[in-house]
């Protein structure tokens, strides 16, 4: 029985085959996620529809099941709310970084991304690049 609010198969699926170090991209609905991540990376879709899922409730949903070490946006030359948004749900322990647009997409295309989930998030630059933590045994 899962203890958490996450019950779509895929995902957890995916992330059964994670561990310390890999990655996880939240991807907006404008992400090129098929020529900009690492190929051998599942890929989750969750955009059903524009607006629907966005990165806020894949992420919210995500900080129940996995730890998360540290997290890396996007840099836009106008500020984007999104990412204060992502630094309040992730919490002053988890270390937040940002990357100009290739270096990003770079970073997504590294052999630590594990799983990519696209989202119907209709931001610009909502991106989100999750390096999956520790978690101690209880």
């Amino acid at each position: 029985m899962l203890r958490y609010t996450l019950t779509h198969q895929p995902t957890i699926s995916a992330l059964a085959g994670l561990g310390h170090g890999s990655k996880i991209l939240l991807a907006d609905g404008n992400y090129p996620f098929r020529t900009a991540m690492n190929p051998s990376a599942e890929l989750v879709y969750l955009n059903y529809r524009p607006g629907l899922l966005d990165v806020d409730q894949v992420l919210e949903t995500l900080l129940e099941a996995v730890p998360v070490e540290s997290a890396t946006v996007m840099e836009a030359d106008e500020h984007v709310a999104a990412h204060d948004g992502y630094r309040s749900a992730l919490g002053a322990d988890v270390q937040f970084t940002s990357l100009e647009r290739f270096a990003f997409y770079d970073a997504v295309r590294g052999p630590e991304l594990g799983l990519v989930i696209a989202t119907g998030d209709q931001r610009s630059h909502a991106n989100l690049l999750l390096e999956v933590g520790f978690q101690p045994t209880l």
